[in-house]
């Protein structure tokens, strides 16, 4: 999964990536200013999310996910970008098939999360 960033108020314009890899994403970017930004974005430290989905049963409350993991680089970008004055969208891996969501039983998340998977 590969995460695109652009400034807000120019959001065609991509000044930045970032590559799942794990355990760190692999940042790319011409600007050094941005470049310091996406290192902010995804220093290695947990997020905290309230997404009913990531509870346990019973539980309420935001989930705290610790570095490493797909979810924590999406929930990083997600929720850190805007104080860095970037915007974010996420993009497949290069060579990655195309996802249909009217014939997937997985959402694309899960699609390209299995696709980080080592051949099995």
């Amino acid at each position: 999964m590969i995460a695109e960033f652009a400034r807000i108020d120019d959001p065609e314009q991509v000044v930045g990536r970032a590559i799942w890899s794990p355990p760190h994403p692999t940042i790319e970017s011409e600007d050094d200013d941005v470049r310091r930004s996406l290192g902010r974005i995804f220093r290695p430290v947990p997020v905290v999310v309230d997404d009913p989905s990531l509870r346990s049963v019973g539980t309420s409350g935001p989930v705290l996910l610790q570095p490493g993991s797909l979810r924590w680089f999406r929930a990083a970008a997600e929720t850190r970008a805007g104080d860095e004055g970037l915007a974010v969208r996420f993009v497949p891996s290069p060579g990655a098939m195309g996802w249909d969501p009217a014939g997937a039983y997985r959402t694309f998340v899960a699609t390209d999360a299995r696709r980080q998977l080592p051949n099995r």
